[in-house]
């Protein structure tokens, strides 16, 4: 728990203030019961109005002062949890922020969001429950036991006898509970991840009308995490009724012998009624202090995971490399014999044994079939993976001798899948670059054939999208990644078959606007359709994670038998089309 202290530090004043002001009020509860004995004991017992009144009066000035301590302990523990929530869940995002593509595989998507939200929000429960009560809860007791024994310390001994049944029944009750909080927890994690893709496929779903399916898939989830809360809070529910009867039995018992004691007359009324004030006070405070081990076991289990993902190790930073300043110039491409697999005990390489070279300003393209390593050997370029074998590099150093900023702000890419934000079209746009003038937007829009729809639209640049780009097609949210992409002017340009979507015809007006506004940009296209990057420079054809062929149209034409029976394919497919 020392990892937390950092976010203590700059609110320490709080964290101070908050329990101080709570003992102010706990002040006020042990006096109150003294108070209420003193005017039974002397002034209804001896019908002295004035001492009533007088006593009274005092405690009512201790009744404000409680409700000063009261309401400034609960402001300080609130500000306190607040900010210190507010600064780890700061801590955890931007380590998530740090991930690599492996790393962020290693959790789901729902756990991450369950992390930063509901697991620290029970550490912020926690922090401002433990500021009200950790001063509060001993205080009350330490102060009504003094009490209780100044006024009877022969009737006090039943405490002593109920606290350690209660404190070991407590300490039973976390313990079990304990575990319970942590399934509970994972349980949250597999509900959030199954919304998000329901909701983030809420189109497949339809057209595919499996409502039901996702309906039952979502019933299963939400039923296993009512299961597992319902197991850890039945422990919970357990607490209370057993504090409650704690209580009542004590109370019973304190009655049943301070009354033997006011017959006797060795005890006087007012006394007893303030005694069975401080023996509720002292199982208050136990029960104060149960409530804090039960919120305490459940932050833990919080705490357990969101220390996960801060003490990740990010398997991809640029703390190792030597030319940090260097930025992308010319934009040459070089792999020398890169291997690759996603899981590192696997025997099967997604890449193997690749070797290129691509030259600066040239427009490559790579094609094959899905599945054959693509999209994986271009995402080694920006190191969004690392080679496990071999090395790749840009302009003649190793992109793990780069600064990942300087790296892939000198690489622009399309990704296979388009991905827009909530806001406007020119605020998507200034992804590429937030100080582009509006004349550079249009420009870079224009080049990505998405000026001439984006201007139908009422509210052209401004025109407002949904989550994820929703309210437009396919092929315009391809365009505008493109554009997007465009004003970054960079040195490499990646576009992972980010034309699919879109007609032949606007294809080509695309690859003839990159001649001319990128002609001095490398260009590498993967595609599907062959007719993408027929008239590349270079065309490398892979099959199972390995080039198979490399050469110009023509030259693979003549030399490669995967590239011949792709185009034999691909143009069989366009004539029966055609007929």
């Amino acid at each position: 728990m020392k990892r937390y202290f950092k976010y203590i530090r700059p609110y320490l004043s709080y964290f101070i203030l908050g329990p101080i002001m709570m003992i102010v009020e706990v002040i006020g509860e042990v006096l109150m019961p003294y108070m209420m004995a003193l005017i039974i004991n002397n002034g209804v017992a001896e019908r002295n109005i004035p001492y009533i009144i007088a006593v009274g009066g005092v405690m009512v000035l201790i009744a404000l002062f409680m409700m000063a301590g009261g309401i400034g302990g609960a402001y300080f523990a609130a500000k306190a949890s607040v900010n210190f929530a507010t600064d780890l869940r700061h801590d955890v995002f931007a380590k998530v922020q740090q991930f690599s593509f492996a790393n962020i595989d290693s959790f789901s998507t729902g756990s991450l969001v369950t992390r930063l939200t509901n697991d620290v929000t029970q550490l912020q429960n926690m922090v401002n429950m433990s500021l009200r009560m950790m001063l509060r809860a001993p205080g009350m007791m330490i102060g009504a036991i003094i009490m209780a024994f100044m006024m009877n310390a022969k009737l006090a001994v039943i405490i002593l006898i109920v606290m350690p049944l209660l404190t070991a029944a407590i300490v039973t009750i976390i313990r079990i509970a304990f575990p319970k909080f942590g399934i509970m927890q994972k349980k949250l994690d597999g509900l959030n991840s199954k919304i998000q893709e329901a909701l983030t496929n809420v189109r497949v779903i339809k057209s595919f009308v499996r409502g039901d399916f996702e309906q039952k898939s979502f019933e299963q989830a939400n039923q296993e995490l009512k299961d597992s809360s319902m197991s850890a809070f039945k422990i919970v529910i357990a607490q209370m009724p057993i504090m409650m009867a704690a209580m009542n039995l004590t109370t019973l018992a304190v009655v049943w012998f301070g009354g033997q004691q006011i017959i006797a007359g060795t005890m006087p009324v007012g006394d007893l009624t303030s005694f069975t004030s401080y023996i509720v006070q002292v199982l208050m405070s136990l029960m104060m202090v149960a409530m804090i081990f039960l919120q305490s076991s459940r932050a833990l289990a919080s705490a357990k995971r969101i220390s996960e993902v801060l003490d990740t190790r990010v398997d991809l930073t640029d703390e190792q490399a030597e030319c940090k300043d260097m930025v992308v110039q010319e934009g040459r491409i070089e792999f020398r014999q890169v291997g690759f697999r996603y899981y590192k005990d696997s025997q099967e390489k997604v890449l193997d044994d690749i070797n290129l070279t691509i030259e600066p300003g040239q427009t490559v393209g790579i094609i094959g079939s899905t599945g054959c390593g693509k999209t994986t050997l271009v995402q080694m370029i920006p190191r969004l993976y690392d080679v496990d074998e071999g090395e790749v590099l840009v302009d003649g150093v190793d992109v793990r001798e780069y600064s990942l900023h300087n790296l892939r702000n000198g690489v622009g890419m399309v990704l296979q899948k388009n991905v827009l934000f909530s806001g406007s079209i020119m605020e998507n746009l200034l992804w590429g670059d937030e100080n582009a003038t509006e004349e550079e937007v249009r420009q870079a829009a224009a080049a990505a054939q998405a000026d001439p729809f984006v201007t139908s639209f009422t509210e052209g640049y401004e025109t407002q999208l949904g989550q994820g780009g929703v309210n437009v097609s396919g092929g315009q949210k391809q365009r505008l990644c493109i554009a997007r992409a465009l004003l970054k002017k960079p040195r490499i340009l990646i576009l992972d078959d980010s034309t699919s979507a879109v007609d032949t015809a606007t294809e080509a007006k695309i690859r003839e606007a990159f001649a001319t506004t990128l002609k001095d940009t490398t260009k590498i296209i993967i595609a599907q359709r062959i007719t993408s990057v027929m008239e590349a420079d270079q065309i490398f054809v892979m099959d199972e994670g390995r080039i198979v062929g490399a050469g110009n149209h023509e030259q693979l034409l003549e030399s490669c038998v995967a590239y011949q029976e792709i185009y034999a394919s691909q143009m069989e497919s366009r004539k029966e089309v055609g007929a």
